[in-house]
């Protein structure tokens, strides 16, 4: 049982028990080797638990389990942890010494030693620390030695798989480091601007410590030196423009002009934008004038005037003391530009003084705030200005009061010579007194026998020009008679004519109706005659009018071409026409007066032209044309109308004189070829009227070249009276021959017989009336004193299916129409006998039955105003005699369809 105990102790690990029994033989050998085992093995677990105490507990590494006696297992499990022990030991060991190695800072040390499981972990992970610390101290070492001994800033620790507190580490140490460049790189850009000048800059980069400390010093240093700096800026700035602007004033002597330099100076260098300099006047209320301005002027919206303490000028004036406005109110001052007007911000108001007496005032605005300085500088120029001011007004009474004393002196001395020539003069004079007033009376006795032969030399001229006055009168007063006693049978002559040549009854031969044209045509030719003379007279009096209008130059040529052409086949000629395609299809002129002229030229080719050819050009003018009007040779565009013929041409000393009033080329009373020598006259004085020239080139027996120059749009009449013809020294005009006449435009024109030189002048016969004839069955009244126009009258109007009624002057008609109530439509002649044509027209109007009555007036005598005087007496319509039937019918029965009264009425008025 004892044995059983203690076996059951061992192996419950109590080593304390023995076997204490008596026993003997082979128990008792059981028993010595029982307790002999515990005895080794409470030797063993003594030595294995000292070693795990001091290996384990008390850190003593090398402890050795030393038991004697043992062998077998028991020596092996001794061995086995001493085995142990030592490997623990060098593995401990040298663990210890690498961490001791790394505490001391010895990053090449690592751990060598042979382990496995857990402890060769361990050792991995031992070494793979110190290859991290090395890698981290290398890269700390690196950027500590680029930015502490190097000087390189912005350098960065790079600790490849660093993790956790070495990856803090390795940012906290790049965040100093960059913080570190940050802050020394803003010192040095603000301390680097500093050394160059700019003192604008200062360090903005946070920073603690001895470094925002040494931040707060820089800034605070920069600051103070740009403070310093400006100050002496402007200090400079201030002392080198009053010393210029002072320098500039020297030398001046005029007010305006010192006014004029400080404003132009002054008002740009202070940054203002307005400036007003005014005047104080010396004398009286001492009132403050505008002298000069900057963005102002006299004369223009500032203030021109201040009277003292009137104003904000005033007021400075007054106190002497200068005034600043600031938040200028809108429209209280506005400072003009080309694209704006604007309200300045700031107003300041400065008197100009010198010692307590006020010169002037000073007013300046600008967009901006005045600075300290600007303030400071104005304040001490205007005393400046106020030393210059008044020296120049010293200077000025100075040079007054000199000027005055050299003035009166030699106003004493030459008064004193004066004098003195006087008392000698006064001498001679006395001598030659009385041989003057001898010569004196003889003088005056002479005056008197001049003035007496001035006076009758004067008397006898207004006697003269009077009488040429009375001449002239009944010059003109003769000319109209004669145009109305010829006008009056040749108006008979041509109806009666023209009814002859139409046979409407077919009772004429061939040959009477032959002769009936050749009197129609004689008719007409003395009709243009008459004409010709009227437009002379017209010519001559300078009252010819031009009516210009847009015209088409094809239907112009056209026109040209269809009368001339005929004309030109009879006589056995070529007649063309050529149109330049480059000039232009309209033109600006008066139509009539240019046909006028052209048909004046070509009828005068075809005249001159036994054989060959008759031409018509229209072209641009020439460079080289030799124009006599400067108008003309300035101008673009000239259009010139050629009319070349092959004729008999002009001899040369003759081209001087064709276009003087009845003067031809060959004037001789043997001469082959007729007319009156006013044609080309006229179509001179049309082309100065148009605006251009007439040029004539020719050669006896080649022919001639008449050209007529025109500019494209009419701009007026030429100032030259020769119309710029090749003769220039036309003969004098005739006096008597003064525009009394109607203008002749309104004169009928008569075509002529195909058989005479002329081409016909009417501009269309009337058209055949469609439908009922209002003619037909109308009563009218005929009042005319010459029975020849009332029988052509009456023969024209009968043929249509009118009743005629006649009376012989203003009362019978009146008579007839009271008879005659039915009377449709009155022809009134206006010279007759006892009562003219105005006086009865008046009174028909006065006759309230017959207020609407056409009544269309006839008159032989075309003076002017006659149409309007006859308008305004009544009638309806106005016809100038000789009449054109065709025209008069288609007059008489657009009167007789309309029916109404003269003032609804423009036809042919």
């Amino acid at each position: 049982r004892q044995i059983a105990a203690v076996s059951t102790a061992v192996a419950q690990g109590n080593l304390s028990k023995k076997i204490t029994a008596d026993a003997q033989g082979e128990i008792l050998q059981l028993k010595d080797t029982l307790n002999t085992m515990v005895d080794q093995l409470s030797m063993f677990a003594d030595e294995v638990t000292r070693v795990a105490r001091e290996v384990g507990t008390e850190g003593q590494l090398g402890g050795q389990a030393r038991v004697r006696g043992v062998s077998g297992v028991w020596k092996d499990l001794t061995d086995n942890v001493n085995s142990m022990a030592n490997n623990l030991t060098y593995q401990v060991r040298n663990i210890a010494e690498v961490t001791t190695a790394v505490a001391n800072g010895n990053l090449t040390r690592k751990i060598d030693v042979n382990a496995q499981g857990e402890i060769l972990a361990l050792k991995t992970t031992i070494n793979t620390m110190v290859d991290q610390l090395s890698s981290f101290a290398s890269e700390v070492t690196r950027v500590a030695r680029e930015v502490g001994s190097e000087g390189q800033l912005g350098g960065q620790a790079r600790v490849e798989g660093a993790e956790g507190i070495w990856k803090r580490l390795t940012e906290s140490v790049n965040e100093l480091a960059g913080r570190l460049t940050t802050q020394v790189r803003a010192i040095a850009e603000v301390t680097t601007a500093v050394a160059r000048g700019d003192l604008t800059r200062s360090i903005a980069v946070d920073a603690e410590g001895e470094i925002g400390e040494l931040k707060d010093n820089i800034n605070t240093m920069v600051s103070n030196l740009r403070d310093t700096t400006t100050a002496n800026q402007e200090q400079d700035w201030l002392k080198s423009n009053l010393a210029r602007i002072s320098r500039l004033m020297q030398g001046h002597r005029d007010l305006m002009e010192v006014a004029k330099l400080i404003m132009s100076e002054l008002t740009p260098l202070v940054s203002a934008h307005y400036g007003a300099f005014y005047l104080a006047n010396p004398f009286g209320e001492h009132d403050l004038h505008l002298i000069a301005g900057y963005g102002a002027r006299p004369g223009s919206h500032p203030r021109q005037r201040f009277a003292t303490g009137e104003g904000i000028v005033g007021q400075a004036a007054m106190e002497g003391k200068g005034i600043m406005l600031r938040n200028v109110p809108a429209r209280y001052l506005t400072v003009d530009t080309g694209l704006s007007t604007s309200t300045p911000a700031q107003i300041v108001v400065l008197p100009i003084l010198f010692e307590t007496q006020v010169l002037g005032v000073l007013e300046l605005a600008s967009f901006n705030q005045f600075s300290e300085v600007h303030h400071d500088f104005l304040t001490q120029l205007v005393e400046t200005i106020g030393v210059t001011m008044n020296t120049i007004i010293a200077n000025s009474r100075t040079e007054d009061l000199l000027t005055e004393s050299q003035r009166l002196t030699t106003e004493l001395q030459e008064r004193s010579d004066e004098l003195q020539r006087q008392q000698e003069e006064l001498r001679r004079s006395n001598a030659e007194l009385e041989d003057k007033a001898a010569l004196l009376a003889k003088q005056n006795r002479a005056i008197e026998i001049q003035n007496f032969q001035i006076e009758q030399a004067r008397r006898t001229l207004e006697e003269r020009a009077e009488q040429l006055a009375v001449s002239s009168r009944y010059k003109s007063e003769f000319l109209a008679n004669m145009s109305h006693e010829l006008r009056t049978p040749l108006n008979s002559l041509l109806v009666l004519a023209k009814l002859l040549t139409e046979n409407a009854e077919g009772n004429l031969t061939a040959q009477q109706v032959e002769f009936a044209k050749t009197i129609h045509g004689a008719g007409s030719a003395l009709l243009q005659l008459i004409n010709d003379i009227l437009d002379l007279s017209k010519v001559e009096a300078g009252r010819m009018d031009v009516h210009p209008q847009q015209i088409s130059l094809p239907k112009l040529v056209d026109y040209f071409e269809a009368t001339f052409a005929p004309l030109a086949q009879d006589k056995g000629l070529s007649f063309a026409v050529e149109v330049d395609p480059s000039i232009p299809q309209e033109l600006r002129t008066d139509e009539q007066r240019l046909q006028q002229v052209l048909r004046n030229l070509l009828s005068n080719a075809i005249k001159f032209t036994p054989k060959g050819e008759v031409r018509l050009r229209v072209i641009r003018a020439q460079p080289a044309v030799a124009f006599v009007d400067d108008t003309l040779r300035g101008a673009d565009g000239i259009l010139a109308f050629e009319v070349v013929d092959t004729g008999i041409g002009i001899a040369a000393d003759k081209l001087e004189v064709i276009f003087e009033a009845f003067r031809q080329a060959d004037g001789t009373t043997s001469r082959k070829y007729g007319g009156t020598g006013l044609g080309l006259s006229i179509c001179r004085e049309i082309a100065r009227l148009l605006g251009g020239e007439i040029h004539v080139v020719s050669k006896v027996g080649e022919g001639s070249t008449f050209i007529l120059y025109l500019p494209p749009s009419y701009g007026g009449p030429l100032a030259s009276r020769d119309g710029g013809a090749t003769a220039p020294n036309s003969s004098p005009r005739n006096p008597a021959l003064v525009g009394v006449l109607e203008d002749p435009d309104d004169l009928p024109d008569i075509p002529l017989s195909d058989d005479l030189s002329l081409p016909p002048f009417s501009q269309g016969e009337g058209k055949p009336w469609k439908g009922e004839d209002p003619l037909t069955g109308a009563k009218i009244l005929i009042v005319d004193d010459d029975i020849r126009n009332v029988f052509a009258l009456t023969s024209v109007l009968e043929r249509y299916g009118s009743t005629v009624v006649y009376a012989e002057n203003g009362r019978e008609g009146i008579e007839q129409l009271e008879r005659n109530e039915d009377v449709a439509l009155v022809l009134m002649d206006i010279m007759m006998p006892e009562m003219d044509g105005w006086a009865t027209t008046s009174a028909i109007r006065r006759m309230p039955q017959f207020a609407d009555l056409p009544i269309i007036a006839l008159t032989a005598k075309v003076m002017r105003g006659d149409r309007e005087k006859s308008i305004a007496s009544g009638a309806s319509d106005y016809v100038p005699k000789p009449v054109d039937v065709d025209r008069l019918l288609e007059r008489l029965r657009g009167w007789l369809t309309r029916g109404k009264p003269a003032t609804d009425s423009n036809e042919g008025v």
